[in-house]
């Protein structure tokens, strides 16, 4: 599908709650548990599930339930996950990606890093000043999917970074911005008691957001 109909293919408001749980989870979903998270059948639960694989939007994977091998285990389950893929919709088409990695070719090319974490970090202040809501949600109004860790009280992380694709290409430059980022936007939300640091990890953003009490 084109990214339009992949996008189009969240207009549905069922559809809709079904991917928005699927993305929020640290694992794969399979159909009996989506459909009790939207409070539907699980029939429609499959429909939705499908049709949002078939936008590109969601991953599938076969896997058998832990503890079950074998002739006898049965067939393995279909579960979903967050696709990886990028889907952006513009009209008419710009292209947004190009200059975003010329300019950071320019910046590394000419050490100009430090200028551009502090422009960063003020932008992020100014953000901050002007924000409302919680931390958490001002993230995720960023794009940046904020969820908390189980077992590591006030640790944030975030599951999706906003500059995946130009990140991709520079990942120390746009980290370092990313971080720089994020600790103004604490610091505009007047978050005396939090603090960002850098945490990278496969699949998600390079920041992570926990108190400054926490060593770990």
């Amino acid at each position: 599908m084109s990214d339009v109909e992949a996008i189009t293919a969240l207009g549905d408001p069922v559809r809709r709650r079904v991917y928005d749980y699927v993305v929020a989870q640290d694992h794969e979903v399979g159909r009996a548990e989506a459909a009790d998270a939207a409070g539907i059948q699980r029939t429609l639960a499959a429909f939705h599930l499908d049709r949002l694989a078939d936008a590109g939007l969601l991953d599938v994977v076969f896997r058998r339930p832990p503890g079950r091998s074998g002739p006898g285990a049965g067939r393995p389950a279909k579960l979903y996950r967050r696709s990886a893929a990028d889907h952006v919709v513009s009209l008419p088409p710009r292209d947004y990606g190009t200059p975003a990695a010329l300019l950071a070719e320019v910046v590394e090319s000419l050490g100009a890093e430090s200028d551009l974490e502090r422009v960063a970090r003020r932008h992020g202040r100014t953000a901050g000043e002007s924000a409302e809501g919680g931390v958490e949600e001002v993230l995720a109004r960023q794009g940046y999917e904020p969820y908390r860790t189980d077992g590591a009280a006030g640790v944030v992380r975030m599951r999706n970074c906003p500059f995946h694709a130009v990140a991709r290409e520079f990942p120390p430059l746009v980290c370092g911005m990313n971080l720089a980022l994020v600790e103004g936007l604490l610091e505009g939300m007047g978050e005396t008691e939090l603090r960002a640091r850098m945490r990278a990890r496969p699949g998600e953003c390079c920041v992570e957001i926990t108190s400054k009490n926490n060593d770990d």
